[in-house]
Parts: C-alpha cells; structure tokens; sequence
C-alpha cells in the first residue's frame, strides 16, 4: 500500500512538473547548441566534445522539454485541426505566454488530463471508504476533464489580462503619438518613441510592427496582424482609422487626436461603469458576511438577556 501511495505522488508530481516546465520561456528562432556553444566559449571553458556540452545542461533541457514537445506532437495527431487552430489563435490573444507553442500547450491538457485522472482513480480505488471506491471511475472522469481544461482557464485569464493592460494604455499612448506626430515625426518614429516610453503590452506589439515592416512587411497588413493578435474593438477601430487615413490621403495628426478623444472618452465611461457596478458587488459580501457578524455582536447579547427571562436562569 505504501509503495501504490508512492507511485501515485510520483505520478501526479511529475505531471505537475511537466506542465510547470512546459509553460518556461523559450526563446524564438535561437539555435539551441549555438547558444550553448557561444556560452562557453564567453566564459573560456575548453570544449572537448558537443556530448559534454549537452550532459551538462539541466535535466529539464535534456530530458522533460524533449518529452513534452514528443508528447505536444503525438497529441497533435490526434486533435482535430480546427482545435489546434483555435489554441494558436488563444495563444496569440495571450501573448505567447512563456514563449508556449500549441503542441506543448496541447501535451500539458492531456498530461493534466491524464494524470489528474489516474492519480483520483488510484487513491480512491484503494480507499477504505466503501462508497469512495464505488464512486472511483465517476471521479477519475471528473478530475481528468478538469486537468484537461484547467489550462484552458489560464489561458483565457492570460488573454483578459493582456487585453485589459492594453485597453488601459491605448489612451495614453495616443496621446503620445499625436504630439510626436503634430511635432512632426512619422508615424513609424512615432510608435518608436511609445516602445521606448513604455515597457507594457502594447508597446511590445508596436514593436514587433515595426520590425515586421522592417522586414518587409507593409505597414497596413502588419497593423492588421496586431489587430488581430489583440482581439480588442478600440484596437481594430484604431487600426482600421490608421489605414483608411492612408488610403484616402487624411491628415493623419487630425486622425490620432480624433483617436485619442474617444479613447479618452471610452476609458471615462468604463470607470463610470465600473463604479455603478460597485454597489451590486458589494452586496453579497455585505449580506452574508458583514450583516451576520454585525447583528451577532448587536444583538447577541440582548438574544441572551431575553432567553435568560424566559428560561429562568438557564444561562
């Protein structure tokens, strides 16, 4: 019994380890063995061999990556194509979080999955409650369809998260590229001066547009990209202005500034909503956990002189 508990924890460990490895940050188009090569000859170590330089990297880069991206790649067989699309288009919303690609986010549901369901069936199999153990293969069902979506409900709070940081510096950041652009900078420099203001999310897409355009990307299908990959109505409506400003020879200072109105005008009715939706918020916490402590301190000891009249002493 003692060795079926141990390799029930094993189990459950690793799986928990894999996941937690699976969600590292990996680095994009970088060559592995050139970056390690480059590490040792930075720091003058003699290279006798390319075996001793992987034997020396840490077990989870030799061993537990490896097996999540087989695992990600098995699973990726067996997934139909529209559910891999639809994990790559949540991994884009979030940002890649990570570095997290869509074969190792689908080998982390299916490990939890799996694991989470495997580990219930064998601790309540074995359990010395009878009606545990009749009721093992309902909860192994229950425990692996919830190891399987639990990182589907991170990942849709990593994509709420990044879209609310860049919903909430969208104003601000207009804001700098009409003055950069009245000042008389180009569009281009002025998103340059927001990803050297700024280290946040929407800084890092401005970014990444600039280098797509750099790498010969034209500026209307990048802007489009970064829509797309924001998933927010400001955003698409920012980018669609941008373009038709273009296509149809529009001052495009006149365009940002009208911009940065409304987005102003958005933020200070989402904190008008935000505030009229205070109230109700407030009060369920008020009901079930601040009224009953506060008629307990009140009224408890009147409750107690009344009950002693009618008892007779009883307390």
């Amino acid at each position: 019994m003692t060795l079926l508990w141990i390799l029930v924890g094993v189990l459950v460990v690793g799986a928990i380890v894999l996941a937690m490895i699976g969600l590292r940050q990996q680095e994009e188009d970088v060559d592995p063995l050139q970056e390690r090569l480059a590490e040792y000859v930075d720091s003058g170590r003699e290279i006798h061999s390319l075996e001793e330089v992987e034997l020396e990297q840490p077990f989870s880069e030799r061993v537990i990556m490896p097996l999540a991206r087989a695992l990600g790649n098995l699973a990726l067989k067996f997934t139909p194509q529209s559910a891999i699309q639809n994990a790559q288009r949540n991994l884009e919303l979030a940002g890649r979080p990570n570095g997290l690609d869509a074969s190792t986010y689908v080998a982390i549901r299916f490990v939890l999955g799996i694991a989470l369901g495997i580990g219930t069936f064998m601790l309540l199999r074995f359990s010395a409650n009878e009606g545990l153990r009749s009721k093992a293969l309902l909860l192994m069902v229950v425990f692996g369809v919830l190891g399987y979506f639990l990182p589907e409900l991170w990942l849709r709070s990593k994509i709420n998260k990044r879209q609310e940081e860049i919903v909430k510096a969208m104003p601000d950041a207009l804001d700098l590229l009409t003055i950069c652009v009245g000042a008389g900078l180009g569009f281009d420099a002025a998103m340059q001066k927001v990803v050297e203001k700024w280290d946040n999310e929407l800084a890092f897409e401005f970014g990444r547009v600039l280098r797509e355009v750099q790498l010969g990307k034209t500026r209307r299908e990048a802007l489009r990209d970064m829509a797309d990959r924001v998933g927010v109505p400001e955003m698409t409506s920012f980018v669609a202005a941008i373009i038709q400003s273009e296509q149809l020879g529009v001052s495009l200072g006149k365009v940002l500034q009208i911009q940065a109105d409304n987005m102003r005008v958005k933020r200070r009715q989402r904190a008008q909503e935000a505030a009229q939706k205070a109230p109700v918020k407030m009060l369920f916490p008020l009901v079930f956990l601040v009224m009953p402590a506060l008629f307990l301190v009140l009224l408890g000891p009147a409750a107690m002189i009344v009950v002693q009249m009618f008892v007779g002493g009883g307390f």
